[in-house]
This record gives C-alpha cells, structure tokens and sequence, in this order.
C-alpha cells in the first residue's frame, strides 16, 4: 500500500464515494453559499460529522435517494476521518453545484468535495463525490524548530493514544541520531504487554523497500539489466506475454499489468503459499491487465515476481539474500519474514476492526486471520523503527549500494496519486521538502518510512492497528519539518 492517498482512497472505496473529477481549484470563500447546492452540502455536512448513523441515514433518505445504500456503510469512513472541516468554497460553484475544499479533522489530509443536485428532483442531491488532494500551497504549514516538532509529536501522539487511535512507535531522526524515540499502545492488549522501540511491527508493503534494493544490487553487479524481461530469468513462466513483455524495470514502477494476489484465490489458499514458487503456480497464468509499460497501477503480485528475479539472478532464496545483502550489512538485526506459527520475541499483535455483524465500531480483534503464512518480497515482514533507521542511514551512507544507483533507486519514475514511483520508492515533495520511501498497511498493520534528505531527517511510524494509524502520524511530522 502506498502512503499518503492509498489509505484515504481505500476508506473512501469502501463507501463508494470516491469519484475521479477534476478543475483547476479557485477557491474564494468559506461561508457555504446560500444556494440550493449549499444547503444540501450543509444538511449532509452536518448529518456526516454528527456520528449519529440514524440521523445521517435519515437524511439521506430524504435528500440524496441514490446515497441510501451507502448510509450503513459511512462509518467506516466518518471513523477513519474524524468527520471534515470547510475551509474553502470554490469561485466556480454554481447554484446547484458545489466544489469544496475539506479537511478531515483527525489529520492533515485535504480532499475536494463535488456535490451536484438533482435536475429532476432540484431539492435532492443527485451525486456527491470526495477525492484525497495534496495541501494547497495557501493552506502550507509552518515549519518548526526542532525543538518545537518534537513538543508538537508528543503533545499530538499522548492525545492519540489516550483516545486509541495510536498504538505503535515513533521515531525522528537528524543528521542519523534519533531526535524523538517514542513507543504507545499495546503490543498484546489481552496481556497487557506494551509496545516499546524495540516491538516488532509487521510492515506491509514497506519489505518492497528491501526487495527493489536487492534488484538494484544485482543490477550494480551485472548480473540483470532494468530493461531485461522477466522470461531470460524464468524461461518457464506460465503466461508467455508476461514472460516475453514485462520488464524488470517495469516490475519496479508497476507499469507491468500483472495485478495484485489479494482476493479470492489468495484468501482459499491462504496458508497454502508458502514460498515465492507458490504463487507463481497459482497466478501465473493470468494475462497482463493492460500493455506492458503503458500505465501504472500498484501491483503486489509484480513485487512476487521480483523477488523470484532475485532468487534466479543470485542463486539464493529471496530470505537468504536480504538478510545477507540488505539487512546484515544495515546492522538490521530485528528485520525478517519469518512464519507466522513461529514464535517471534517481540513481535506485536495487530489488532483490526472487527467487521462481524453486530460489533461495535470501536472493537477490535487480532489480526490472525488475514495474516500469510509469511511475508514476501511484497511485503508483510516485520521489523522496528530502530531498524529502519538503520536501513534509512545505510541507504544514504551508500553501504547498500553506490550513489549512482541509490540515485537511480529513489528518484521517481511514473506519476501517481501519491507522488512519483520510483523503484520500489515513493518520491514526493511534502510542504516543499522532497522526501522518499515507502507506506505499508493491512489490517491491524501500518507504516511508514520517509527519508528526507535536504534537512538530513528520517521519520519511521510503525503502528499495529489498522491503516491509517502510522499514516496520519507520519503525515502530521513530515508537513512540519524544519526547513534546511
């Protein structure tokens, strides 16, 4: 999962509320038109933030009808939110349409709300739609001191974790050396055991960080080349267009079309997967979604497939290599991917909402199964804050790889929502500082590691609670860094 906008549009997804418009932004007020668009925005405004399901779902089912179906499921989203703020009305607003500029009032997080009223019925809402934004330049935070970040972080994390919407651990550093090193929560809430900076988290995507390093490693050496396909190091592929068309390079940037694994295949065979191999014979067969290096879309399943690269290319299972050729010479001792039915000292428990039927929104229950039988060259490893600043100082001290290639590895490639792709890091600009790195999530898993190279900071956020946890902490830090 990439940072950023991945957990704000999946919250989104799972209302089906997300819709892809576009204008430029324009702003000009922030007094809600008294225009019949504005009322209905105001009406569901405040439906929405009250937290009330009964009241939100009683208006929509007399002023938007087609949103009936999605009303049991705002929750979800009014939770992961905290509910929005107006902060600007568009000039190009209309009487009967509204373009918006909210905030979520648990984060930083901007989206643009599109709400247009019904030509056949002038008095109900006939579309309403959200989308994640990056902050607009008039609504830049402040950058802070040092010294007034870390009372900012801690203020801000001891009010989140009193109110359980944190569980994990933090840390920033400068220059290398931790500035702020914090752990909340609980890493086992049945017995009472609490995270510490030493608590493992298990990272989600964030192993894609080790696995594109491993690439570039082999690449440095010569034995791959970026534009090589997949099929010169697995002759035997299943699907042959795959084989033949897919680069490595367009593994790295998820411009292969080879999809995601997650689903009812994955789901039926969960525990059955237990080596890269197996989910090869699983999916292999499968077509690519769309022309090999003609658009991006974030695949799971492509970052499988590198690892098999790695195991061919190297002549050593992909476990092996990291943990002799990224993690041993990072001085990362308490990062791995190993079996989820062997015991681990010191890893967490994540802890998910429970979507059974009947629960109530704020209970959560472990994790255990929606968990692999291991992590991948995908993701799902585990590791702890300490450990990624080694990662993050031995990247930039070049003991992984070369400058031209640690270069090469984290400069952006392909546009995307959240910034651009490079290989295997996410490249983006935050509040005018450019910062690379890469997010993870799942359920009862989030994290989130940005190196920040201008002002020499690292910031690491491992949480083991659901998405949007580590994100929204993460956030929070890098739109106030000190400037250079």
């Amino acid at each position: 999962m990439m940072r950023r906008f991945g957990r704000y549009s999946a919250a989104l997804a799972a209302v089906m509320l997300l819709l892809l418009l576009g204008s430029g932004y324009g702003f000009s007020q922030t007094v809600v038109p008294d225009t019949p668009a504005g009322k209905a925005f105001q009406g569901w405004l405040t439906a929405f933030n009250s937290g009330d399901a009964a009241a939100y779902r009683a208006f929509v089912e007399k002023n938007w009808p087609s949103g009936v179906k999605l009303a049991d499921r705002i929750a979800d989203f009014r939770a992961v939110t905290g509910g929005f703020d107006l902060r600007q009305v568009e000039a190009s607003s209309t009487p009967t349409k509204l373009l918006a500029l909210v905030q979520e009032r648990k984060s930083d997080q901007f989206a643009r709300l599109t709400l247009e009223m019904d030509a056949a019925a002038p008095n109900q809402i006939a579309t309403l739609g959200i989308r994640a934004i990056p902050r607009p330049a008039e609504f830049a935070l402040p950058h802070l001191s040092v010294g007034d970040l870390v009372a900012a972080v801690r203020e801000k994390l001891q009010k989140d974790a009193a109110a359980d919407s944190f569980a994990g651990a933090v840390l920033i550093a400068r220059d290398g050396k931790p500035v702020f090193a914090q752990a909340y929560g609980l890493a086992d809430r049945e017995r009472k055991i609490a995270n510490t900076l030493q608590t493992r988290f298990r990272i989600g995507s964030m192993n894609k960080m080790f696995t594109a390093v491993s690439i570039m490693q082999l690449v440095q050496a010569g034995k791959l080349k970026l534009t090589d396909p997949l099929g010169k190091f697995v002759p035997n592929y299943p699907n042959k267009d795959v084989a033949a068309k897919v680069t490595i390079e367009q593994l790295l940037t998820h411009t292969g079309g080879t999809g995601d694994f997650f689903g009812p295949e994955f789901d039926a065979h969960r525990l059955e997967l237990r080596t890269l191999d197996d989910y090869v014979k699983l999916l292999g067969k499968r077509a690519p979604e769309f022309e090999p290096g003609s658009r991006y879309k974030y695949s799971n399943y492509g970052f499988i497939l590198l690892g098999v690269v790695i195991e061919k290319a190297s002549g050593e299972i992909y476990y092996d290599y990291v943990r002799t050729h990224v993690y041993a010479p990072a001085g990362m001792t308490a990062t791995a991917s190993e079996p989820e039915s062997q015991v681990v000292p010191n890893r967490s428990i994540g802890y998910t909402q429970d979507d059974s039927k009947g629960a109530p929104p704020d209970k959560v229950v472990p994790n255990t199964n929606t968990l692999p039988y291991r992590g991948t060259s995908a993701g799902g490893g585990y590791t702890t804050v300490e450990d990624f600043l080694r990662f993050a100082n031995a990247l930039e001290q070049h003991k992984l790889l070369d400058a031209q290639h640690t270069e090469l590895l984290t400069t952006g490639k392909v546009v995307t929502p959240s910034g651009r792709y490079g290989y295997g890091f996410v490249d983006q600009t935050i509040n005018g500082l450019r910062c690379f790195g890469h997010s993870g999530g799942a359920p009862g898993m989030n994290g989130d590691l940005e190196i920040c190279p201008a002002n020499h900071t690292v910031v690491v956020v491992l949480a083991n609670m659901d998405p949007g946890a580590a994100n929204t902490e993460s956030d929070f830090i890098t739109n106030r860094l000190p400037k250079p």
